[in-house]
């Protein structure tokens, strides 16, 4: 159990850090080892202005972790026969785009390879609570194929060729599953996946969020970084459920606890405590890598059924998804042939959830997180660099930020203010060396560490002190 302890022990470190480094208001983590929930904890406020906890037992909007939720969903129907995964998707709905001689098929869009960029439908539906409005009709599944089967001129590559993420496909697939049970997307869901899972809190449902003592209060920054309450940005689908189909491209929400429940089924071949919700066939299925996706630290990374598939995770397959909603966010990964995985949730953007996960992961290996996950080395290494610098004197000066990953050099020239990513010229920070590009010009820049607060920063003539 030292395992267990040591990953307890790294995620009660890391997560309080990165929420005051992020200015995070909330975040909930679980973790499964073995069939067991050995961790459910909540960390900071779901609710700033009343001071109310975060909790284990906290709703979040889940986003894109839905993904998942909605292949399992298919892939049950075409257990019961309804439907096969080969067959083309306007077999069931009123999709027209499409090459003439290919068709999309539902595997495509389960693993996001019909060829079709992201036509920003997820937009239209959180823009009308958020802001802006983009002005489009929207309000039945006839508005939705209208905007879509408009797109045919979108279409960029053929089936099976290239990865785009297509949140569309996925509130496709949702309308497939709608037509083909007779029932509306999201009773389905509940009824056959979070009943039988035991997640009685999971749901679609706006009202039965609103209802629940325990839920979070969205969270967005403003642009002067202070936070803003909103509202959750999906219909309540009891509302218009024939168009309750938009939410499955990520409108669910529950708690990090009960997602341990859904993580333990997927952990264990389709099973929870004796009841089966998918057949061991197809939860081969429905982890295997289909589309291979850019490389990530630990080797080859594809797209299976509503899962990303990481290869090569000190020797393990990990598999994960991420989701976002703007104002509410959460992730699951699991490693199945170890029987460990994770869920974890917030109640604004920002926080680094792959870095919890594969920390925890090394922790629960034996290993430490520190010493072995790049992520956590590379953010290491950008808290060191980031900062003010001055040249001799303090005559000229310049700031190296980070935003979004990434790190950016920011300076006054004759009253003129400049913004310039740093690219590294080794494709990591060991070296120290970066470079900009200027009028087409490739120019070095390079960091000297003598210690974590003593850096210095070399661009053309200047030399710069971290002050």
């Amino acid at each position: 159990m030292s395992e267990v302890k040591n990953a307890i022990s790294f995620i009660e470190s890391f997560v309080p850090e990165r929420m005051k480094k992020g200015k995070i208001p909330g975040v909930s983590v679980a973790v499964v080892s073995q069939d067991e929930v050995v961790y459910a904890a909540g960390f900071g406020v779901r609710d700033e202005t009343r001071g109310l906890p975060a909790t284990a037992d906290t709703l979040y909007g889940i986003g894109s972790c839905t993904k998942s939720i909605v292949a399992m969903s298919i892939l049950q129907l075409q257990e019961k026969g309804k439907l096969k995964v080969g067959d083309p998707v306007s077999d069931y709905v009123p999709l027209k785009i499409g090459l003439p001689d290919r068709p999309v098929k539902i595997h495509d869009l389960l693993t996001h390879s019909p060829g079709i960029p992201n036509l920003g439908t997820v937009g239209i539906t959180l823009y009308r609570y958020l802001g802006p409005e983009t002005g489009i009709p929207w309000g039945s599944s006839e508005d939705f194929y209208r905007f879509v089967n408009g797109a045919g001129g979108e279409i960029a590559f053929e089936p099976g060729q290239r990865f785009f993420y297509l949140n569309t496909g996925y509130e496709i697939l949702g309308h497939v599953i709608q037509e083909v049970s007779g029932m509306s997307f999201d009773s389905y869901v509940e009824e056959n996946i979070f009943k039988p899972l035991k997640m009685t809190r999971a749901t679609f449902s706006k009202g039965k969020l609103l209802k629940d003592p325990d839920r979070l209060t969205p969270y967005r920054k403003k642009q002067d970084g202070a936070l803003e309450a909103t509202d959750f940005p999906y219909p309540d689908v009891a509302e218009n459920p024939g168009f309750s189909f938009l939410a499955a491209s990520g409108g669910a929400l529950s708690s990090v606890r009960e997602l341990t429940n859904y993580l333990r089924a997927n952990l264990n071949g389709g099973i929870l405590d004796g009841v089966r919700v998918l057949s061991p066939e197809s939860m081969e299925i429905f982890q295997h890598p289909y589309v291979e996706r850019p490389r990530e630290y630990w080797g080859k990374h594809s797209y299976g059924y509503g899962w990303n598939i990481t290869e090569g995770f000190f020797g393990h397959n990990m598999v994960s998804h991420s989701g976002s909603i703007l104002v509410s966010t959460a992730y699951q990964a699991m490693i199945p042939d170890l029987k460990i995985g994770i869920a974890a949730a917030s109640n604004i953007t920002g926080f680094p959830y792959s870095a919890l996960a594969e920390g925890t992961f090394a922790a629960l290996m034996g290993k430490n997180p520190a010493d072995v996950v790049p992520s956590l080395k590379i953010d290491e290494m950008m808290d060191t660099l980031i900062g003010e610098y001055k040249t001799y004197k303090g005559l000229a000066k310049t700031n190296v930020v980070n935003r979004g990953g990434m790190l950016y050099l920011e300076q006054v020239d004759d009253g003129v203010a400049t913004s310039t990513p740093l690219v590294p010229e080794e494709g990591s920070f060991k070296s120290g060396k970066f470079f900009v590009w200027s009028q087409e010009i490739k120019q070095p820049v390079e960091f000297v560490v003598h210690s974590k607060d003593q850096v210095d920063l070399y661009v053309e003539r200047n030399r710069f002190h971290k002050t």
